[in-house]
């Protein structure tokens, strides 16, 4: 593992997604998922949102399309409060969802709505 690449994964995965969040993660890793846990901060989120080029913003509207396309509700549901956190509109959000529901399929756009409005609900 590269130390200076997993530290800024860390911090980046910390803002995005909340300091709460990644200290739930990495405490309650065990011996079995420690590693995943380590692998997901220093390769996705230090060499992948670490890199120069896309602002969070651009790499949050980037995520919600691929996650509603793989239909991964709970990471989904995550990234939309990341995606908050980044300054996205629930605007650009439904944007996003209607532009991805082209090219993905209605029932992903279904899916990818009813759980954009459940994180919105949590929000009030």
């Amino acid at each position: 593992m590269d130390k200076a690449t997993y530290e800024t994964g860390l911090k980046i995965r910390s803002e995005v997604l909340g300091q709460e969040y990644v200290d739930n993660s990495m405490k309650n890793a065990d011996d079995f998922n420690r590693p995943f846990q380590e692998f997901v901060s220093e390769y996705c989120w230090g060499a992948g949102w670490g890199r120069p080029g896309l602002s969070k913003k651009e790499r949050s509207m980037l995520n919600l399309a691929m996650i509603a396309i793989l239909n991964r509700p709970h990471e989904l549901k995550l990234h939309i409060r990341g995606a908050l956190t980044n300054g996205l509109t629930k605007e650009q959000i439904r944007e996003i969802f209607i532009h991805m529901s082209i090219y993905a399929g209605i029932p992903a756009g279904v899916d990818a709505f009813r759980q954009a409005r459940e994180v919105f609900a949590e929000k009030k």
